[in-house]
Parts: structure tokens; sequence; C-alpha cells
């Protein structure tokens, strides 16, 4: 699987609507309690403020778990046009939250949607985007003959050694760019003869 754009860091804007105050944060969240955990942050940081509606997505493509919370707006004018944007942003990892200080005036609900899709879309706008690519563990068992020249292709390939175990045979524990795995197998094989034994773990 390619890799995916995710938040590099927080992000934060705010936006007025008929003197309410809008604040828009978003951050990294690559599992629900991620996500959770940084809602209750938020809620905790602006604890004097009206609502903390939110939107996540943690993961992205097949695997991604959707989150939404209205927070006591009306039903549908704030979690789910937040998360319609989230959705249409591309961007993996990632949950926003957007707190509002009422202003005294109402906005009715066509003003808090516009206020709520808006705000999500102007701090997703402001974030800054890394690729973040999925990695899987391997187990590499080979010979001592083999190992340094197999050490080398493993390190060509881009792949990190978590651990090492020296014992009958040099057993390698690595993370690698799943995408990658196919090329790592063919080239271990090809430089130990067949011998090495190559299994991904996770």
């Amino acid at each position: 699987m390619p890799g995916y754009p995710v938040p590099a860091s927080e992000a934060e804007v705010e936006l007025r609507f008929k003197n309410s105050r809008f604040i828009g944060t978003a951050a990294p969240a690559s599992d629900v309690d991620e996500a959770k955990a940084y809602i209750h942050s938020i809620r905790t940081r602006f604890s004097d403020a009206s609502h903390h509606c939110y939107a996540f997505a943690a993961g992205f493509g097949a695997t991604v778990v959707h989150g939404m919370s209205d927070d006591g707006e009306p039903s549908g004018t704030a979690g789910r046009p937040m998360l319609a944007v989230v959705k249409g942003a591309g961007l993996g990892d990632v949950a926003v939250v957007v707190t509002r200080y009422f202003g005294g005036t109402k906005l009715g609900t066509g003003g808090l949607v516009k206020a709520y899709t808006e705000t999500t879309q102007a701090v997703l706008a402001a974030i800054e985007r890394v690729e973040k690519i999925e990695t899987i563990g391997v187990l590499v068992e080979l010979g001592y003959e083999a190992y340094e020249v197999c050490k080398r292709h493993i390190e060509a390939l881009g792949a990190q050694i978590e651990a090492e175990d020296f014992g009958a045979h040099v057993e390698l524990i690595l993370r690698l760019d799943e995408e990658r795995f196919a090329e790592l197998f063919t080239t271990l094989k090809d430089a130990t003869s067949g011998r090495a034994l190559i299994e991904r773990i996770d």
C-alpha cells in the first residue's frame, strides 16, 4: 500500500460568525484512543466554551475509523459537516475539534453548518502534511556467512533493524515499508541461494 498524507503537527485557527468565536484545532491521531485523548485535551484547555464539536479519521482508506459529535448543537449542524470536510481532505490519522464560544446571537441551522464547515476547512488548510508509509515487521533467519552481505542489502532497501540475535543462526527483526517486502524477499533469497528464512510477523 502506498503512503498517505497525515498531519505533521497540531494546527489552530479562529474564525468569528456573528460574534461567536469558533476555534478550530487539529492534530495527528493514529487511532481512536489518540483521537479521544486529543478531544479531551481541547475540552480541558477551553473548559469555559459552549461546545466542543469534533470529527476524526483514525487510519486511512479501507481501515479508517470515523467519529463525530455535535456536542449539544442541533443535530447535523456540526459533527456531520465537519466529518464531510475531513473525508474530503484526503487526510488520514487526524482529529479536528471546533470549539465555540457563544456570542449572544443565534446563527440558525444554516449558519451553524457554515461556521463549522468553514472552521474545519480553515484548520485543515493550515495543517502541515507529511507522507505516512505503512510498515511491517519482518523476521529474517540466515547463516553467519550471509550476515554481512544481507545486512548491506537490508540497509539499501531502507529497512530498520530493530533486533539481532546471534544463536545457532543469525535472527533479525526488521521494520520495512510494506510495498518493499517482495523486493526484500527476492533480494535476500538470491543472496543466500534460497537458504534465508523471511517471514512477515505483523
